[in-house]
């Protein structure tokens, strides 16, 4: 199962913007996909209220890990990039 570690680069953390854009590409992917804080337990990254139950905030480290099947490396790329980007650049009070 690939796994890596982000930090999250959204000024406010991972808010509802960021998480439903986490959320709507674990779904997608097909594969069981999760994320939580290193060295903590994981949740369902498909799942909008336990994403925002983390109550993540900027600058902290997650770790994602994607269950093994095709595409799995690619998954895993598009979830660390949709957490390791600032969604919050266009709209620094959101």
């Amino acid at each position: 199962m690939p796994s890596q570690v982000v930090t999250v680069a959204s000024s406010v953390g991972l808010h509802a913007r960021p998480a439903s854009l986490l959320v709507k590409a674990a779904a997608s992917s097909g594969l069981s996909c999760t994320i939580g804080r290193v060295g903590d337990k994981a949740v369902n990254a498909a799942s909008m209220l336990m994403v925002l139950a983390l109550g993540v905030k900027f600058g902290e480290e997650l770790e994602i890990t994607v269950a093994d099947g095709e595409n799995a490396d690619s998954v895993l790329g598009t979830l660390a990039d949709i957490v390791g980007t600032n969604h919050d650049e266009d709209n620094p009070h959101a």
